[in-house]
């Protein structure tokens, strides 16, 4: 069994969908996947998102929120940081690390429980492959609809390895997140949810981002 598949609450398929309700032990398995740079790839995640101070936030897919402490900072003093994931256990692992102007709620990218324009900056990082693939449509309108008008959308999702056998080793430890290519996985989605696409390209550790604007 990969080692993916040991954080998930099932055996997930790569378009079935599913949570990840072991925060300890997806730490620990991100600080291994990253090499010890996770920092640097994260904080390289928050430049291409370009928060701004006072900012108000939306991290959907949180995870453990480590995300969300990074952008805390850079929106201080006034802004503010939202995070929001499907797994009680991952929410409970950031809400005990979380920063004043952070906050955590349960739920679901395509049930987002925010009003309409409630956000300058809506991110996501490697959770778009989590969702089931019917609701990712719907989780981008959503994304859409909670955004301010001009307001900003970044979504990072891994990238296979280059050459054959490397992707399917890789894709042995780390499951179906590793084997899709993410413009296949975000397909048309963005900009048909009503974004203008600004940027997308690589990033190192095997991200890769788009960045796109509400008009």
């Amino acid at each position: 069994m990969g080692l993916g598949k040991l954080l998930h609450s099932h055996q997930e398929h790569a378009d079935a969908g599913g949570t990840i309700d072991r925060p300890r032990m997806y730490e620990t398995f991100a600080s291994i996947a990253f090499l010890g740079a996770r920092r640097t790839a994260f904080t390289r995640l928050a430049t291409a998102a370009r928060p701004h101070s006072g900012d108000r936030v939306l991290d959907v897919g949180c995870g453990t929120g480590y995300l969300t402490r990074i952008l805390s900072p850079v929106v201080a003093p006034t802004g503010h940081v939202t995070g929001l994931d499907p797994s009680p256990a991952m929410i409970d692992h950031a809400r005990g690390r979380s920063p004043a102007n952070c906050s955590y709620t349960v739920g679901e990218g395509q049930r987002l429980p925010y009003p309409d324009g409630s956000f300058d900056l809506v991110v996501s990082s490697l959770a778009i492959h989590h969702m089931p693939s019917e609701a990712r449509p719907e989780a981008l309108r959503q994304m859409f609809r909670v955004l301010r008008p001009g307001g900003r959308l970044l979504i990072a999702e891994f990238r296979p390895p280059d050459g054959h056998l490397t992707r399917h080793l890789v894709g042995l430890l780390s499951g179906p997140a590793m084997r899709h290519d993410p413009r296949d996985l975000l397909g048309t989605m963005i900009p048909d949810a009503g974004f203008q696409v600004e940027a997308e390209g690589r990033l190192p550790h095997l991200m890769y981002y788009v960045r796109a604007a509400r008009p």
